[in-house]
């Protein structure tokens, strides 16, 4: 199934309830910042979208504040407090879901962000056959049995698997299964709490991108500390446009053309950001060609760039844009630019350079045809 297919409906748990104490964060670990967001947040994101009609996540007790923060914005999410055990703050979830819900749901635990839409795909499919489904990888490594430090024996790696979440069900058996569920059980996941039910549990293939967080190393990275682009735009000048230069719109007797609102300075601050985290540029992303972005403000792609440059881990640090240009003259509007500028970056004003030059009236600058732009980026491991 294609990455853009739709999915069947389905509705979402996310496990979240955890102490995460071996992660050795300041707080627990599905709260903790990791690519520049908290680890709860990823996997919701991606649940809502590839069409989750609602995620409820299980939540520590006194812990609703926290996960607000964490999952500020985003639609369709509810907060249950979870209980003593996973199989009891699923239930606890479970039971939150109105009656009416989707026939399908996937149970997924926060400390694994990274969720391949392939995966999903793949368990809503197998549930057409099988009450349940979860994803697995193979066991790469020799097993040996421990027996008071000793080797008592191998196991037999081909018929284990590792198993993954989200784990897949229809509604109405998972919900059955886990209101059976006796406390006299040891602890397990959902699709043993199926299997306890009588249930049959398919095997799909999981990812590996599927791994859980769970020490302290985990949420270390070998990314560098530091990493620079540069971005450099140029457009013309032309009668009947409108004047947008660093974000803010300029009254002047031209304007800069282009397929979008042709703000120069945001141009080559969104390709500074691309270019340092190694992502094109901005044509690849907007590409003018496409009639959506006929008009567009270009605070939409600064924006994108810098949600794209905190998925891959990095802050903007700061940025410095030099506009090239005889006139409007840019000191009267230095600090407004910058204020737009630090507004759409997220970041304290103090970490944005606008400045000007010219070109002492010399090439297309100079005979006041076009305004240009260069931009220096600089991000910081988050």
């Amino acid at each position: 199934m294609a990455d853009s297919a739709p999915l069947p409906p389905f509705a979402a748990i996310v496990v979240a309830a955890g102490k995460g104490l071996r992660a050795g964060q300041a707080v627990p670990k599905q709260f903790a910042q990791w690519r520049g967001k908290p680890v709860v947040r990823h996997s919701v994101e991606a649940l809502l979208d590839a069409g989750a009609t609602s995620v409820v996540v299980a939540i520590p007790e006194g812990g609703d504040e926290t996960a607000r923060v964490a999952l500020a914005g985003l639609d369709g999410v509810e907060l249950v407090t979870g209980g003593e055990t996973r199989q009891a703050s699923v239930a606890n979830a479970l039971e939150k879901l109105p009656a009416t819900t989707c026939d399908k749901i996937l149970i997924h635990d926060a400390a694994r962000p990274i969720l391949p839409r392939a995966v999903i795909a793949r368990l809503l499919a197998a549930l057409a056959d099988h009450p349940g489904a979860i994803p697995v990888l193979p066991v790469v490594d020799s097993l040996a049995l421990n027996a008071g430090g000793l080797m008592a024996g191998a196991a037999d790696r081909e018929s284990l698997r590792r198993v993954q979440t989200p784990q897949a069900f229809r509604f109405a058996e998972i919900l059955a299964a886990h209101r059976r569920w006796s406390a006299d059980h040891s602890a397990g996941d959902d699709a043993q709490v199926l299997r306890a039910a009588g249930g049959e549990v398919a095997l799909v293939a999981g990812d590996e991108k599927l791994a859980k967080l769970t020490y302290a190393e985990d949420f270390m990275t070998d990314l560098p500390a530091l990493r620079t682009g540069m971005g450099f735009d140029v457009h013309r000048l032309a009668a009947g446009e409108e004047l947008w230069l660093g974000g803010i719109r300029i009254e002047h007797d031209k304007g800069l053309a282009g397929h979008s609102d042709a703000d120069v300075g945001l141009h080559a601050l969104v390709d500074a950001i691309l270019g340092a985290i190694g992502a094109g540029d901005i044509g690849s992303h907007f590409p003018p060609s496409d009639p959506q972005w006929k008009g567009a403000s270009s605070d939409r792609f600064l924006v994108h760039a810098v949600n794209l440059a905190r998925e891959a881990g990095y802050g903007i640090g700061n940025v410095d844009l030099t506009l090239v240009c005889e006139a409007p003259k840019i000191g009267p509007h230095r600090a407004a630019m910058q204020a737009r500028i630090a507004d759409l970056l997220g970041v304290d004003i103090t970490r944005v350079s606008v400045k000007a030059t010219t070109t002492e009236r010399l090439g297309f600058a100079g005979r006041g045809e076009g305004i240009a732009a260069q931009a220096v980026a600089t991000l910081i491991r988050e």
